[in-house]
């Protein structure tokens, strides 16, 4: 071998000693400083440091506080979202009660009624009646809760506060009355 193989394999060879490694608990736990402190200094640094815990503790106690009335705020805000959502869907809906008896009356006083206009009428309750739309029943005895009446009557047959005749349907949305049902009612 000649000398340049002898020295690499002397190198390869010569163990390279290895760094202790310090342990992170170890280097925490040594001071880099030791101070010494009079009785009076000590019972200072005892103070403050009982006056930060206190102050964090505060801190703490605050931000839990706000975090708790954020959270109401946005369950709130979901609540108000909802029913301005179906308030804004009874407006649309009471809009269209007027097309709705446009159509009965048309349906109901025409005899040569073309079949499109039937589709849409039905098409158009549908969808109403999907978005919660139902007609007050306007039979049997007077509501006033539900009816509105306009008219009383004389009838031989009908008991007093039977309803005689409807003018004008009622209807609600999901349990919320739009337009109370227009009636004649017995005397």
């Amino acid at each position: 071998m000649d000398k340049k193989h002898e020295n690499r394999k002397k190198d390869d060879k010569d163990p390279v000693e290895p760094k202790p490694e310090k342990n992170e608990a170890e280097e925490e736990l040594v001071p880099e400083e030791t101070v010494t402190l009079k009785q009076d200094e000590f019972q200072q640094v005892r103070d403050h440091i009982t006056k930060l815990e206190g102050e964090r503790d505060e801190m703490k106690n605050l931000a839990q506080r706000v975090q708790a009335d954020f959270d109401n705020f946005r369950r709130r805000n979901a609540s108000v979202y909802a029913d301005s959502l179906a308030e804004g869907e009874r407006n649309v809906i009471k809009e269209l009660l007027p097309v709705i008896d446009n159509f009965e009356r048309a349906l109901n006083n025409s005899e040569n009624v073309d079949q499109n206009y039937v589709e849409v009428y039905k098409q158009l309750m549908d969808v109403l009646t999907k978005k919660g739309l139902e007609e007050i029943d306007a039979s049997g005895k007077f509501d006033p809760e539900l009816h509105n009446a306009v008219m009383q009557g004389e009838s031989d047959d009908a008991e007093s506060g039977d309803i005689l005749e409807v003018f004008q349907k009622g209807y609600k949305v999901k349990d919320r009355i739009i337009r109370h049902s227009m009636v004649k009612v017995a005397k």
